[in-house]
């Protein structure tokens, strides 16, 4: 259940647990290893506080340096994860602000979204950060969490390839991606989201534009998953191709999350 999944803190959108789901041959991903959630710029001592009970291991920020320095996470005094990153600037903006310029009606938004998804197998800075989360997600057996800005776009891709590794139904690997707009706080994300996309492209922008930038929608995952598709074939061609992570790895990867 979505209530199960999600840990309701007041200043951290999106933060749950993607773990708990079926395999295809057999057993079950495990719960209170892997967590994903939006950036932490605004989480307060509470949610700080219940961030270090977790005993995360390794934090996977997908954001470029020029984002880390726009929106820096807050940590406590007891914080002791390793912050993994690729050095470098993004594109220059998250995926929905990418997706945001010109599109003043909703259908624009969503052709954008979808072609900012399509692109996004191969985005250098994206690439670079799926490569270290997944070797350590092969190497650790300790919590551990991935965070972009909202926490729905980069990260929403990147847990469906983790997914897919270790062998979650593709309906529930969408099912997980689209709890994004039912789990915690969406409206107040789409609001923070469009005073950010108004400020740099201006008022015009309708209302179900910005929630179609600020939401998540199968058609934009499905545009992701198709580019792996054609080049690959399948995502652990693609994670072995483009990502470096070998059958020995996802075979580790497997072991400790599969139970």
């Amino acid at each position: 259940m979505i209530a199960d999944r999600v840990l309701p803190l007041s200043g951290i959108h999106n933060f749950r647990d993607y773990g708990g789901y079926a395999v295809e041959d057999g057993g079950r991903l495990r719960q209170g290893l892997l967590w994903r959630s939006a950036h932490h710029e605004q989480a307060t001592d509470a949610d700080l506080g219940a961030v270090d009970a977790l005993g995360l291991e390794t934090v996977i920020d997908l954001r470029g340096d020029d984002e880390r320095e726009m929106h820096p996470c807050r940590r406590s005094d007891n914080f002791s994860a390793r912050v993994l990153f690729a050095g470098g600037v993004t594109a220059g903006l998250a995926p929905h602000l990418q997706a945001a310029g010109g599109a003043i009606d909703v259908e624009t938004a969503r052709a954008r979204m979808i072609d900012t998804y399509a692109g996004m197998p191969y985005r250098s800075a994206l690439v670079a950060t799926l490569r270290l989360y997944l070797a350590a997600l092969a190497e650790y057996d300790a919590p551990s969490l991935v965070h972009c800005v909202a926490g729905k776009d980069r990260t929403g891709f990147a847990v469906a390839i983790v997914h897919r590794l270790v062998g979650v139904h593709e309906d529930d690997l969408m099912h997980d991606y689209l709890l994004t707009n039912t789990a915690g706080k969406i409206e107040e994300r789409i609001a923070q989201g469009a005073a950010h996309i108004r400020a740099r492209y201006g008022a015009e922008i309708k209302d179900e534009a910005v929630r179609a930038l600020m939401s998540v929608n199968p058609a934009y995952l499905d545009a992701a998953l198709a580019t792996v598709r054609r080049d690959h074939g399948d995502i652990p061609s693609y994670a072995e191709a483009v990502l470096n992570f070998t059958p020995a790895m996802r075979e580790a990867l497997i072991d400790k999350l599969v139970v």
